[in-house]
């Protein structure tokens, strides 16, 4: 049986613990057989049961659809332990979404073991010293991250570059009557009108209103 302690899940050796594996596969798919037969074969030596695989084919697209089912089922409890290869075959999203995943597993009381990494385990003795780590180096990518957006605000400001949404324009008399002539003659939307004559959308509702209860 499994117990909780301090929002951490811990294993006794004689439990039946239910063991999710995740892989993100590659075109190799000899040394994709043999890390999953090593994976199984370690599951089966702790004596552990293997509900579910979940495998995720490499490719360009950023969605991972095992993925995201993996981590709706730990949500759901429907396994008490993940295990996987190494932490990039996990994720690759870098250090902050790693340790936000790693967070999240622990938040739905999953436990999660690195097969080739055997610090990477949320019962082991480096657990603690683990996401420390892991939590300062996400720190340090967030800081690394906004520098990056502040020198691209200057740059772009010292090249002469309008940051922002562009300014709406304000009507004259002679364009409000010319856009309420518009929309009389032609029906065109209030998003059609807000485009051509540079103004919002409510903009364009609004002076159209205006004139319709003129007339009625």
């Amino acid at each position: 049986m499994e117990k909780k302690r301090s929002k951490s899940v811990v294993f006794t050796e004689t439990a039946r613990v239910a063991v999710a594996i995740y892989d993100r596969v590659s075109t190799n798919t000899q040394e994709t057989l043999n890390q999953l037969a090593q994976l199984l074969e370690f599951c089966q030596r702790q004596g552990w049961q293997v509900p579910t695989e979940y495998i995720d084919q490499e490719s360009g697209v950023a969605v991972r659809g095992e993925f995201q089912k993996m981590m709706l089922h730990a949500s759901q409890r429907k396994f008490s332990l993940l295990l996987f290869w190494a932490l990039d075959r996990l994720t690759r999203e870098g250090t902050l979404a790693t340790l936000q995943y790693l967070e999240r597993l622990t938040s739905y009381q999953v436990g999660y073991k690195s097969f080739t990494e055997p610090y990477l385990d949320s019962c082991g003795t480096f657990k603690d010293v683990v996401i420390s780590l892991l939590a300062t180096m996400a720190k340090q990518e967030r800081i690394r991250m906004g520098e990056r957006v502040r020198a691209g605000i200057a740059r772009a400001r010292h090249a002469g570059k309008r940051l922002g949404r562009p300014p709406l324009r304000v009507l004259k008399p002679k364009d409000v009557a010319e856009l309420r002539k518009e929309r009389a003659r032609t029906k065109a939307t209030f998003r059609e009108l807000a485009t051509k004559y540079g103004i919002s959308v409510f903009t364009a509702h609004r002076l159209c209103s205006r004139s319709e209860r003129a007339v009625h």
